[in-house]
């Protein structure tokens, strides 16, 4: 048989160096090249091709969720994350990756989930799946009366843009991006990052 040729994706390089290690080890893998950012993820994955992708979540620069749906028409995608959270694995998952694994338990479960990928099957961490069954689903769209703008504004927010990154994409002063905030942390009842990210992500507004 084919050997199963990854790429590793992780800011981190003693990270990347544990999880090669790992996974050369494995009879039947071959790591075909590494990355620390997203933008080097896409390149490595164009030129390669390979069968699995192991993904961070959290790499600096553009931010790895939006861009699964792109990665993971030329490759099976495995997201390796210390995000815990249901609401990142069911966003993930629905985005079209097809195993989310904890890094606390890479070394039981990510040669698994690896395997499972390249076949074309699902793996979700245990623990994890059972949190998401438990959890209510998103509600359809987000209430507290956001409009579009807003909606466009707080998406960009939490996918880690600043408010001058935000006005240049949308060709808005800072000043107006500031006032849109307002009025969304206001709408939300959300003052922090954090808890808009954790808005977004529960009321589904980062797929696609």
């Amino acid at each position: 048989m084919a050997p199963i040729r990854l790429v590793i994706a992780d800011d981190h390089a003693v990270v990347r160096t544990g999880l090669k290690l790992l996974l050369d080890a494995e009879e039947g893998f071959t790591v075909v090249a590494e990355a620390g950012e997203i933008d080097t993820t896409k390149r490595m994955v164009a030129a390669h091709r390979p069968d699995v992708l192991v993904l961070d979540l959290n790499m600096p620069g553009p931010p790895s969720l939006p861009a699964i749906p792109e990665l993971a028409e030329r490759t099976a995608v495995v997201v390796l994350t210390m995000q815990n959270d249901p609401a990142f694995a069911r966003q993930a998952l629905q985005s079209g990756a097809l195993a989310y694994v904890l890094k606390e338990a890479a070394d039981a479960e990510l040669v698994g989930a690896v395997r499972a990928a390249a076949d074309g099957r699902t793996y979700l961490n245990p623990q994890l799946g059972a949190r998401m069954a438990a959890a209510p689903p998103p509600p359809e769209g987000p209430p507290d009366d956001l409009t579009e703008r807003e909606l466009e504004i707080l998406r960009l927010i939490a996918l880690g843009h600043t408010n001058a990154e935000i006005g240049g994409r949308l060709y808005l002063s800072v000043r107006t991006i500031e006032s849109h905030r307002a009025h969304i942390q206001q709408k939300t009842r959300r003052s922090s990052r954090a808890e808009l990210v954790r808005y977004a992500l529960d009321h589904g507004l980062l797929g696609g």
